[in-house]
């Protein structure tokens, strides 16, 4: 690749990159707490604001690890680039962290995954004991008086 190519694929990754690192509104999304008119009650909202913590908190574990294999796939391109014989011995390493990495994105996407589709199978209960659907209709017990 010429280099006035590869100057602008890394322009352009770099710029990508801060886009990724944007902060979503997820209940404008459709995906936050409890919107108005819920039936499920003030527990809900804060077992909302846990389950978006986890989500959170998974998410920066995954973006760290994606920082740290940037470093490293930079100081394996720089490594090979040099044809050292001792940087080219030290890619071996490094590129094993890489493949160790990528093993820890996949468990951690899997378990938010995991505990995403958790949330949303699982019913939630008013102060009042009842099931209580995502869109506010009530299952499993008439509410008519």
């Amino acid at each position: 690749m010429d280099d006035d190519a590869s100057n602008g694929f890394r322009r352009h990754r770099r710029r990508r990159s801060r886009q990724s690192s944007a902060t979503v509104d997820h209940r404008r999304a459709g995906f936050g707490p409890a919107d108005e008119g819920d039936d499920s009650g003030g527990e809900a909202e804060e077992g909302s604001a846990e389950v978006w913590e986890t989500f959170n908190d998974s998410f920066r574990q995954v973006q760290s690890v994606l920082d740290r294999n940037r470093v490293l796939i930079q100081q394996v391109n720089e490594n090979h680039q040099s044809k050292i014989p001792d940087n080219l011995v030290k890619n071996v390493a490094l590129i094993q962290e890489i493949n160790g990495n990528i093993s820890k994105v996949v468990s951690l996407y899997s378990d938010l995954s995991t505990n995403f589709s958790g949330v949303f199978h699982q019913p939630n209960e008013n102060e009042n004991g009842t099931v209580v659907a995502k869109k506010g209709s009530v299952k499993g017990k008439n509410t008519e008086a």
